[in-house]
């Protein structure tokens, strides 16, 4: 199974990533860098949901509902007259539920990094979200999981790159980041220092965000 990084790097990708941008009105290479990095980000907050039994049941429910993948079949029409105001709040809902009390500190620490205002950052993550539940269900039917006990292993598969448990541990303290303080100068500190750490985390950048 192909990683979510690598659909970005697609033909497909690479539609989602114009698509978002023009209805967003933000910068098309700084939309892709916003992407790059929150899309993992949100992978992982949806694993960690996906842990409690509960989670994982709401999750599939959601891509066998709502979110089974059909939204990727008409991205002309979804970004053709700009996209309608239902599936940016559909998005909102869906950000609100994945990432809770978490949702500003992540866009603060995007945000920092892509070189955009957090609010941009929500924008185009609002957009992104029912696009990205949609590959989750697509790639649901394609590997014929059909209960709650697959949807981690799915979740990890899509990860790809970002297996490693240094990489695994960054997501997680970019997820903690709560928007009031010394973690999201930790984490932008991170993102923006390149190679303090040699080997560490600032090393990681290159695989897991794709060299930006």
């Amino acid at each position: 199974m192909s990683g979510i990084l690598d659909l970005l790097n697609s033909d497909l990708g690479k539609s989602i990533i114009s698509g978002v941008a023009g209805s967003t009105g933000n910068d098309q290479s700084k939309t892709g860098d916003v992407l790059t990095m929150a899309l993992p980000v949100l992978m992982k907050a949806m694993q960690r949901n996906a842990s409690t039994p509960q989670g994982a049941e709401g999750l599939m429910g959601a891509i066998q509902g709502k979110h089974n993948g059909s939204i990727l079949d008409n991205l002309g029409g979804l970004f053709g007259g700009g996209v309608e105001e239902e599936v940016k709040t559909d998005g909102s809902k869906i950000l609100g539920h994945i990432l809770g009390g978490k949702q500003s500190g992540v866009e603060s620490v995007i945000g920092q990094k892509a070189g955009i205002d957090a609010g941009s950052v929500g924008d185009i993550l609002k957009v992104a979200a029912p696009i990205l539940m949609g590959v989750l269900g697509k790639q649901a039917q394609q590997s014929n999981v059909s209960s709650s006990n697959g949807i981690g292993d799915l979740l990890g598969g899509l990860l790809g790159g970002s297996d490693t448990q240094q990489e695994q541990s960054f997501l997680e303290k970019i997820l903690d980041a709560d928007g009031d303080g010394s973690v999201v100068d930790d984490v932008a500190g991170m993102l923006l220092g390149g190679d303090k750490k040699k080997g560490g985390l600032g090393g990681l950048l290159g695989g897991l965000f794709g060299g930006k």
